[in-house]
């Protein structure tokens, strides 16, 4: 006899905790023995997600309450990772949806409440964090309400269930004067909203790729849900491509989820999430179907690119240096191994065979790319990130972002003149009580490349920033997106302290004494508009006069430290950020540098 099931998303903006929601149900379902080791962040497996604090890939377990199999699906809460988010959706039946009793919506929880909405999918709303002192439960559901009647829920959407929760406590109510005890009221609203899921066992078998995983001993893993039909291990089966081709294969493992692991069964019918093995060219949308009626299911649709950056084989005097791959050929299978789990993700070639165009959602989806083939070993170099302009009825269009920006009352003007410059149009505007405002902004999505680092300053390091794609609009014209010119290293060396400390007066450094530079390399921002070089390698003259102030201490202001992020956003369209799995440097594209 088969379990009744539920299949269910968690979405949520970022850190408004849903990562540790679901660790609360995980422990309170009973899949740890008793005295295991239980750790944070379970669903966090990836290295980048526990460093960030942010779900990037999107990752399901399942859990047994009263006889009842329930999938859990852990979404990413940011709008880079919507590909992750839109291939997922099509797996649920329903999705709870987590809001910060204090922050309300966000615009993250805008964007993935928006693909919710669009599959008819009913949430259930979990107030979090409500045992903070600063929660405000009653107004984050009306702003939800409010959320949902924008976004055109129908009334059956707006009737939405809500509970009152905190997932580092490991409790949900269903009012807020109840007993802080369990997550039980939280299962219980699972099997109560969120309808089994719509499949006829007796159809022909038919299963949507939408997740791919690898094995050393398997080889692909393909995941997705079965919408109709059952498969059993060992079965021959028809895998239809994008073309519309068919390729039969036998399914050589068979695996289900209990709790955080993957166990093999021997049959599984509609409505289970399942991973199959014994498909080694199977990619994501595709259909795995029945041999003798193969019916190709609609394809998963997924929102264009809006920014691109050129990534290229290193070319700098350190080329080759710290990196294990540094070939074109290297870098060009990389990149296409990507393409065939990053759905949102687009490479196409350039007139150069050493450069490619990579394409994607945003700075964060490109910059987790970039990091991870880093720790891979891998040594490249990338451009300034360019937005991806469209032609709509017959206008050039360019994408807006929505952003909100959460700062103290004195960074309010200075935030509010610079978007300003950047064609940002205010929205809107509420001040907290709590000596902060929050800012809503509609911005070109060009508007926001390099003005983090602005933001940090005006904000003095205090400011929240969030921001999600809004749709395409026609172009707004020219931005003012000033910078000071740059310092540049005049020679190949290593930078001393005397002449870092010289050169101090001219702007701020981003390197330190001992440091490794080479002619062309950017080291540092000028006090000035223009560019120039300096020989910061330059050694003091020794004499054998001893100086009367020798022995005083001297420092060196501290210097800027450049992440890739930062870097990212930092350079202008004739720099570069060389990226090794040691350093993060920038430079000049061109090597033939003018003195200004």
């Amino acid at each position: 006899m088969t379990l009744p099931i539920r299949n269910v998303a968690i979405i949520a903006h970022v850190d408004h905790g849903k990562t540790t929601l679901v660790d609360a149900l995980l422990k309170q379902s009973g899949i740890f023995r008793e005295g295991e080791e239980i750790p944070d962040c379970v669903m966090d497996s990836n290295d980048l997600e526990r460093e960030r604090g942010i779900t990037i890939l999107s990752k399901n377990t399942a859990v047994r309450y009263q006889d009842t199999l329930i999938n859990i699906v852990d979404t990413p809460g940011h709008a880079d990772f919507g590909g992750e988010v839109e291939r997922v959706l099509g797996m649920v039946d329903g999705c709870i949806l987590i809001v910060d009793a204090n922050e309300g919506p966000m615009p993250q929880t805008r964007f993935v409440l928006k693909k919710a909405l669009e599959k008819g999918l009913r949430p259930i709303v979990v107030l979090n964090k409500i045992d903070r002192p600063q929660a405000d439960p009653h107004n984050a559901i009306n702003k939800v309400l409010d959320l949902f009647i924008e976004l055109g829920a129908d009334d059956d959407q707006c009737e939405f269930p809500y509970l009152y929760a905190s997932g580092l406590s490991e409790f949900a109510k269903k009012e807020l004067d109840d007993e802080d005890k369990d997550m039980q009221p939280l299962f219980e609203a699972i099997l109560d909203h969120v309808p089994p899921p719509v499949g006829d066992p007796a159809k022909p078998f038919q299963l949507q790729v939408t997740t791919l995983d690898y094995s050393e001993y398997l080889g692909r893993i393909v995941i997705g849900k079965i919408h109709n039909g059952t498969i059993q291990m060992g079965q021959q089966a028809v895998l239809i491509d994008r073309e519309g081709k068919h390729n039969k294969s036998k399914i050589t493992k068979l695996l289900g989820f209990e709790g955080l692991q993957r166990i093999e069964i021997e049959e599984a019918s509609a409505g289970q999430i399942v991973a199959i093995a014994g498909f080694a060219d199977a990619n994501i949308g595709e259909t795995i179907a029945c041999p003798d009626e193969p019916e190709p299911l609609p394809l998963i649709s997924v929102d264009e690119p809006t920014l691109s950056m050129t990534f290229a084989v290193n070319d700098s005097p350190f080329a080759g240096q710290e990196g294990k791959f540094v070939t074109s050929r290297q870098l060009r299978d990389r990149l296409m191994r990507e393409l065939e789990t990053n759905v949102a993700l687009r490479v196409e070639p350039t007139d150069s065979p050493d450069r490619f165009s990579v394409s994607g959602r945003g700075e964060l989806h490109l910059g987790i790319l970039i990091e991870n083939m880093r720790r891979e070993g891998y040594e490249f170099q990338v451009s300034q990130p360019q937005v991806i302009y469209r032609e709509m009825n017959g206008q050039p269009c360019e994408p807006y972002e929505l952003v909100v920006l959460d700062v103290p009352e004195d960074a309010v003007g200075g935030c509010m003149e610079r978007l300003g410059q950047r064609r940002g149009e205010m929205q809107d505007m509420r001040v907290t009580g709590t000596g902060r405002s929050t800012l809503e902004f509609v911005v070109p999505a060009r508007g926001l490349i390099g003005f983090r680092g602005d933001f940090m300053r005006l904000s003095r390091g205090e400011g929240l920033m969030n921001h999600s794609f809004l749709e395409y609009r026609p172009m707004s014209g020219e931005l003012e997106t000033r910078r000071n010119g740059v310092l540049i290293a005049f020679e190949e060396g290593t930078a001393t302290f005397y002449a870092l400390k010289n050169a101090e007066d001219r702007g701020v450094f981003f390197i330190t004494p001992g440091t490794k530079v080479y002619k062309g390399m950017i080291i540092g921002e000028n006090n000035r508009p223009q560019d120039l070089e300096l020989n910061v390698c330059k050694t003091k003259q020794l004499t054998n006069h001893r100086s009367a102030t020798g022995d005083e201490l001297v420092q060196l202001q501290t210097p800027v430290e450049m992440s890739l992020e930062r870097a990212l956003e930092y350079i202008s369209s004739d720099e570069m950020v060389e990226v090794t799995p040691e350093s993060i440097r920038l430079r000049k594209m061109s090597k033939k540098l003018v003195k200004r």
